[in-house]
């Protein structure tokens, strides 16, 4: 087994983990607009987002990403009448992040709800006004009854990224495949990058377990 197919396995292994963060975060932060625009008592916001969400979570990963990157470049030919060459990681990692804020945002939405009315009425008394007490109030307690539901998407979500060595990012697939072809032993290389994948996902458990422990900590009364 060279020394060098394993390097490359190493840097596949940090890119399929820049993958995964990148989407994750960029999940995060869509997966907020969604709950704001999906909860909004503005029925001409709600609907449209409502729609959106359940087209997103009816429709194939890999279609996602088939879309974001062969989709783009048509759309911008048509509006500049000019070729673009976009980048597979930033395609594959936003396709991704919307999969991840289309199912990540029920489970903030679902959190949302679990926190008490008083909360917003405490909020509301002190002279705050309803976006405030969001960030300031609920924002904080979301996160406790979020995490499991988060947590199971964010571990769908490293192996979705499995999908991006289809548009031609260099991850742990992609470079499995290629080192495959040119060895010939696929049992051996496909054994390894699973091998991978679950050592990633046990340490992802180990670590959601840490934060879980840390966020329920005041309901079990320690300190």
């Amino acid at each position: 087994m060279s020394a060098d197919l394993l390097n490359l396995l190493a840097k596949a292994t940090l890119m399929t983990l820049g993958v995964a963060l990148a989407s994750l975060v960029i999940g995060m932060i869509l997966s907020i607009i969604f709950v704001v625009l999906e909860t909004s008592k503005i029925a001409c916001v709600r609907k449209p987002t409502t729609i959106m969400i359940t087209l997103l979570r009816g429709l194939p990963e890999i279609l996602v990403v088939f879309l974001i990157y062969f989709g783009l470049v048509q759309v911008i030919f048509l509006i500049t009448d000019e070729f673009a060459e976009l980048n597979a990681f930033w395609c594959g990692s936003i396709a991704l992040g919307i999969i991840f804020a289309a199912y990540a945002s029920q489970s903030l939405r679902g959190a949302i709800k679990a926190i008490p009315v008083g909360q917003w009425e405490s909020g509301a008394a002190l002279g705050l006004n309803r976006g405030q007490v969001f960030v300031r109030i609920v924002l904080p307690q979301v996160w406790r009854h979020a995490l499991p539901g988060l947590s199971n998407q964010w571990l769908v979500l490293l192996k979705d990224t499995a999908l991006v060595s289809l548009i031609g990012v260099d991850d742990l697939m992609r470079q499995s495949e290629l080192i495959n072809a040119n060895t010939h032993q696929p049992f051996t290389w496909y054994g390894i990058a699973a091998l991978i994948y679950l050592a990633i996902t046990l340490i992802s458990q180990r670590i959601i377990k840490v934060l879980e422990a840390r966020f329920t900590r005041f309901e079990r009364g320690v300190a």
